[in-house]
């Protein structure tokens, strides 16, 4: 049979059509899923940005991955800005490691408000923050205060009774924070060992080394230090040293970061805690993933996911 022109016109054009959906440029988009992080500057938020990076790798045709962090910890502002930025760039998923527990709640509320899923990893949101404003974010991590406990615990083996201590904490606004310092104080109660002060180090180096060393002068029978993160407890060990009380003050951290691993092989830290970051942001990432593929809404996802964690001394393997 012959075919007319504009038959065939139309047999073309239809033709040229389908050809151009089954290319990939117009398959269906990928979900966007946006890593948002505390201080890159911190060791711990880099391996946990690897972890996610590599997922990623491995994930390639199931999502986009963006990830991004703030220059400091205390930033909340900059945070807030790029969950803002993330909500106009219409991100599917928001996986986030926040710099406050309740300063990040509204702009979560407004993401969550534009459909984006939100998942919590590292340091969980208030609970009353988010019944406030009417969500649920589900949280992926360990248990803080039993974390910091397990080392208080190891801590305590070399200590004895009436012997005092000093605790660094985080940013204090942060709820991992004041877990971890919870648990460094259950752990120092049960062995009956004093502590003669909680002072915010911010996560920082430099921040923890000044704690630190004015804990030093003021305490000069101090026997240890609690740093509830390694980053403080690297500036720690740099105040012990410059005390000249190196062999004589303890040194105990939370994150095994690669930087204190020498420092537990030669004795200026007895331990740590590993969190594992890498695991924490790539299990946030698969319960959007998960949710998404399901067709979930925030209030469908479970309210939280408890993470490992474990005590790492010179001994572990």
């Amino acid at each position: 049979m012959k075919l007319s022109r504009r038959t065939m016109q139309a047999t073309f054009a239809l033709s040229l059509i389908g050809s151009l959906f089954a290319t990939p440029g117009y398959a269906a988009e990928k979900p966007k899923v946006a890593l948002v992080m505390k201080s890159l500057a911190n060791e711990f938020f880099r391996t946990m940005e690897d972890g996610a990076k590599a997922h990623n790798k491995a994930h390639t045709a199931q999502y986009t991955l963006v990830s991004n962090g703030i220059k400091n910890e205390t930033d909340t502002a900059a945070q807030i800005r790029m969950v803002e930025q993330m909500i106009a760039q219409k991100a599917d998923a928001i996986v986030i490691a926040p710099a406050d527990s309740k300063a990040l709640v509204p702009v979560l509320k407004t993401a969550i408000d534009k459909g984006i899923l939100v998942v919590n990893i590292d340091n969980q949101l208030d609970g009353d923050a988010q019944k406030e404003k009417g969500i649920q974010i589900p949280f992926a991590g360990p248990d803080n205060r039993a974390g910091a406990k397990l080392v208080g615990d190891f801590l305590a083996k070399s200590l004895k009774a009436g012997d005092k201590v000093g605790i660094l904490e985080g940013v204090s606004t942060t709820f991992n924070a004041q877990q971890r310092t919870l648990g460094f104080q259950d752990a120092m109660k049960a062995a009956g060992v004093g502590v003669v002060g909680v002072q915010s180090g911010n996560w920082e180096i430099d921040k923890g080394n000044v704690v630190a060393s004015g804990m030093l002068r003021e305490h000069p029978d101090l026997k240890a230090l609690l740093a509830g993160n390694d980053n403080m407890a690297l500036g720690a060990v740099a105040a012990v040293k410059a005390a000249g009380k190196v062999g004589k003050v303890m040194v105990v951290g939370y994150d095994n970061i690669s930087a204190v691993k020498p420092m537990l092989k030669d004795g200026r830290m007895l331990a740590t805690a590993d969190q594992f970051g890498a695991k924490q942001a790539v299990f946030g990432i698969e319960i959007a993933l998960k949710a998404m593929a399901e067709k979930k809404k925030q209030a469908d996802m479970p309210a939280s996911i408890q993470t490992e964690v474990v005590l790492v001394t010179k001994d572990s393997k």
